[in-house]
């Protein structure tokens, strides 16, 4: 069996926690016969309009949310927030032409779905250009392998996540109470180095990757939403009280630090891999530009909120994750625990689809026999990968931004403006519309260079750790 095969059968759909990998989706391929239609595989695997709303919420909210007010500071809180509604904005118009060129080549090709990689190859042979077209299979090639660096890069990220959090806990156990008002600075019990953490959560990642049914992982999926919401309400519920004075804050910060802005925004904004799957899903994927709208409009809301609040509640003492500015009770620690559970689940979905990609081609060339021993071996080789990347880039700010820059502002900016062009120029554009992706794209370009320029200065600069730590807001 090909690598080919495998990955048109078994990976293209999957992004969507709802199918099990033995449901090759080609079993509803039959039901297809209208060019025009956007119904894929029958009703029987049809999601409704309110759960393809929550599907997007979920699939764009994770660590990149609790990076946003350290990304603020790094921008202004002025410049901040219009700057994210500027991304936002930007990120959402892309989605949507993702959406319109995959509809465009469905109808033109008679095909029932179309994933994001085959349609930038489909792009790439509509382009008048022949050395474009020629080569147009190396714009799978590419999506593909910017798919498994921004996946691969999530699950780093939940690595220092976890070990950032896991050990401030730990550390401030002797001095945690249940006061959570008092302002009470609190001496760290040292522990060992988060790195160790790191290497202390690998055996258990390991085994929860193990886990290849899809069905499977939506029961994870579902104890990562509860235990998240459940961590959101309580942090919004926090950082609303006793908000201090805001003069003091920088309405612009410094431009060396604005690409690290971009890079961590970008990064909380790359849900782009999953429009595709998730508009194949739907009962009437007619709504499904209007249930994107709606539910990016409910994610920006939230990123600045949250971003504005956390950035106005702790000043320039805003970390990493903003969870560990929390104060030292148990109320709070807690909240720190219940979105450490939840990012540990999300690490096995969002695991699923660089293996999807990376394991049958090695499962492909290995005897029938050894199949699984290969499909362990090398899950098991992506997590030690994922850890050993982590402990060389033990900072959680540095570790989004880096992803951000790197492979997420090619997914969500650079490459669907290109795509437009090369799929509708032979068909006669606009000069505007032209401008208009030539500038997204260049955006999105001067961002992955500047950005990954500036977050990998910042990696090679000493940083120092701070000895204390508050128990409320008030030592802002």
């Amino acid at each position: 069996m090909s690598t080919q095969r495998l990955r048109n059968e078994d990976y293209r759909d999957y992004s969507s926690t709802d199918v099990s990998p033995e449901e090759s989706p080609s079993e509803g391929l039959n039901n297809f016969s209208s060019p025009g239609s956007y119904q894929r595989f029958g009703e029987s695997n049809s999601t409704t309009w309110f759960q393809t709303l929550i599907h997007l919420l979920k699939s764009n909210i994770g660590t990149g949310l609790l990076g946003l007010p350290l990304a603020v500071k790094n921008a202004g809180i002025l410049m901040g927030p219009l700057s994210l509604l500027v991304i936002g904005l930007v990120a959402v118009h892309c989605m949507g032409i993702l959406v319109k060129c995959a509809h465009h080549f469905c109808r033109r090709l008679n095909k029932p779905f179309v994933d994001y990689g085959d349609t930038v190859m489909y792009g790439l042979e509509a382009t008048p250009i022949s050395w474009l077209r020629n080569n147009a299979h190396w714009g799978r090639h590419t999506v593909d392998f910017f798919l498994i660096v921004t996946q691969l890069g999530f699950c780093c990220v939940y690595f220092v996540f976890l070990a950032d959090n896991f050990k401030q806990v730990i550390e401030a156990a002797n001095g945690t109470t249940t006061n959570c008002h008092n302002n009470e600075t609190v001496i760290l019990m040292p522990t060992m180095d988060s790195r160790l953490y790191m290497l202390a959560f690998l055996p258990f990642l390991v085994l929860l990757v193990f886990v290849r049914n899809l069905r499977v992982l939506s029961i994870f999926s579902l104890l990562a939403n509860i235990t998240m919401v459940v961590s959101l309400v309580m942090l919004y519920q926090f950082i609303v009280q006793d908000i201090p004075d805001p003069r003091f804050l920088p309405l612009v910060a410094s431009w060396q630090t604005y690409p690290l802005f971009f890079g961590t925004a970008i990064f909380a904004f790359e849900g782009i891999g999953m429009v595709l799957p998730l508009e194949n899903k739907m009962k009437d994927p007619r709504k499904f530009s209007l249930i994107l709208y709606v539910g990016m409009a409910i994610i920006t809301v939230l990123y600045i909120s949250l971003a504005c609040l956390g950035y106005l509640q702790f000043g320039a003492s805003i970390q990493g994750s903003i969870t560990l500015n929390l104060p030292n009770c148990w109320l709070y620690q807690s909240v720190k625990l219940l979105y450490s559970i939840g990012i540990f689940f999300t690490y096995a979905l969002q695991f699923y689809v660089p293996a999807e990609i990376i394991i049958p081609f090695f499962v492909a060339r290995a005897p029938e026999h050894c199949e699984l021993v290969i499909d362990l071996s090398v899950r098991t080789m992506l997590v030690c990968l994922t850890c050993v990347l982590a402990i060389l880039i033990p900072r959680l700010d540095l570790v989004i931004s880096l992803v951000g820059s790197v492979s997420s502002s090619a997914l969500a900016l650079i490459i669907p403006p290109l795509l437009e062009i090369a799929t509708y120029y032979s068909e006669g554009m606009s000069p505007v519309t032209i401008v208009k992706d030539a500038l997204i794209s260049l955006l999105g370009f001067v961002g992955f260079v500047v950005g990954t320029c500036v977050t990998l200065y910042e990696l090679i600069q000493p940083s120092s750790a701070p000895i204390f730590v508050n128990s409320t807001s008030a030592f802002v």
